[in-house]
């Protein structure tokens, strides 16, 4: 334990990370939830898989546009109290998800959910620009986004297990009494940094340096004019910020290729239970280590993407941000597909991992990018802009996998037609490969940019 700590970093470093990773699990674990017991909800409240897909969107969909005032007070108010009362709330929602005696009731549940898990994305995105420094930000993003994937597991393995064993209705409560939990832990544990305290420009600074604007720096790149704001961030009006951070070119490109990798995943993880005991044949027991393979899969992707990008920034491959993943989405969506094909689940199982590894893979590098290109002033904002695109692609994609799955297979809800969604939407993980290497072109303009903007203002 005390090797892991110091590989992290120290016992501080290793401590905001858990807890910033923990907030993603907790706000996945939901998801996970709902995936793990689609049959009990089926069949207590008579829904297909189409209902199912509108339980797991509400959440996002409502998230999309509560995460727009969030992401203005992330960069006005103190985060660690926005955080930990977000999270109090969170649990609140499920507890009253528990208790639901109708479809209507727990849907009305769900959209309450969604305005307060909006707090996460924006929150998390800023106290990571402010607590770590650039050098490590991919690396550094890989272990906090291992609590989505984890949270993810945590919901389709021990929320099963819990429904299976208890009720559906227990899940949810389970689930509630850790997210008080953390809400407490985050309040007591979690420090609030100043302000663009980890800025590249503060780096430079304090002659430090960082690679990826060493980099630039020695490049000769010149920053991208469009992509400087002439106000002060701290004074931009929402407007006024969503326009700044909408002429950053690489910044589109990353919140695109994001959003088609968040829609593959939210499918993915609310009908994958579903469509692994149908197409294989897998019971209990071999979801129980099936699950898991794959998460691990995809942890290991979040885990070693992110400090590749890093390495080869430091190299020199001053685009390594964004070519990683560019590689990872490609992989993915070439790896899923003879695991989707085959009907032997050990044939499967090794496909999935490598395919969960490519497409977990690929955030943290992005994550990275989006701090790297924008002012600190700005992060709250970006991530939100971000956040409102990803969750519509979150909340369309259950309801649109369960409709499709209805239309390849009508009136079979076990699963038959998933297998030809999957595979349709495999594609626009392959152009999410192609949109990428767009990026490597502006991306250095953009993070000359932003070391730009960073010199003319400081942190009020």
């Amino acid at each position: 334990m005390a090797a892991l700590t110091r590989r992290l970093g120290g016992p501080r470093q290793a401590r905001v990370m858990l807890l910033l990773a923990c907030v993603l699990a907790l706000n996945t674990a939901d998801a996970g939830v709902i995936g793990a017991i689609v049959e009990q909800l089926q069949a207590a409240l008579h829904i297909g898989n189409t209902q199912i897909g509108v339980l797991t969107a509400a959440p996002s969909l409502v998230g999309a546009v509560a995460t727009v005032p969030v992401g203005m007070l992330a960069d006005r108010v103190p985060r660690v109290p926005l955080l930990a009362g977000s999270i109090v709330l969170w649990s609140a929602a499920m507890v009253v998800g528990g208790l639901a005696t109708s479809y209507g009731w727990l849907l009305a549940s769900r959209v309450a959910l969604g305005a307060v898990t909006a707090t996460a994305g924006p929150t998390v995105a800023s106290l990571t620009g402010d607590l770590f420094p650039p050098r490590e930000r991919a690396g550094i993003y890989g272990r906090i986004l291992a609590g989505e994937l984890i949270g993810a597991g945590f919901g389709l393995v021990v929320g099963g297990n819990v429904a299976a064993e208890l009720s559906w209705r227990a899940s949810f409560w389970f689930v509630a009494v850790l997210g008080l939990l953390l809400a407490a832990a985050v309040w007591r544990l979690l420090p609030e940094p100043g302000r663009g305290a980890q800025g590249p420009a503060r780096a430079g600074a304090r002659g430090g340096g960082e690679a990826a604007q060493q980099a630039v720096d020695q490049s000769g790149v010149r920053p991208r004019p469009e992509s400087v704001p002439t106000t002060d961030p701290s004074r931009m009006s929402l407007l006024q910020a969503a326009r700044h951070v909408l002429r950053i070119r690489t910044n589109v490109i990353i919140i695109v290729a994001s959003a088609i990798g968040y829609f593959f995943l939210a499918g993915l993880r609310t009908f994958a239970i579903v469509f692994v005991q149908h197409r294989y044949g897998v019971g209990r027991a071999g979801l129980s280590l099936l699950v898991p393979v794959i998460g691990l899969g995809a942890l290991a992707g979040v885990l070693t993407a992110g400090r590749l990008a890093d390495r080869l920034v430091r190299r020199g491959r001053i685009a390594a941000r964004v070519l990683v993943p560019s590689a990872a989405y490609t992989a993915s969506a070439l790896l899923f597909l003879p695991g989707l094909l085959t009907a032997s689940a050990w044939l499967a199982m090794p496909l999935f991992f490598l395919a969960a590894a490519a497409l977990a893979g690929a955030n943290p590098p992005l994550d990275a990018v989006r701090l790297d290109v924008v002012h600190f002033g700005l992060w709250g904002r970006a991530e939100s802009i971000r956040t409102i695109l990803r969750m519509l692609g979150e909340a369309i994609a259950p309801v649109l996998f369960g409709w499709l799955s209805g239309v390849f297979a009508p009136g079979d809800h076990s699963g038959t037609g998933l297998d030809r969604v999957f595979l349709l939407a495999l594609v626009p993980l392959l152009v999410n490969g192609l949109i990428l290497l767009r990026a490597r072109r502006d991306y250095p303009a953009d993070v000359a940019a932003a070391m730009e903007s960073e010199r003319r203002f400081t942190a009020a």
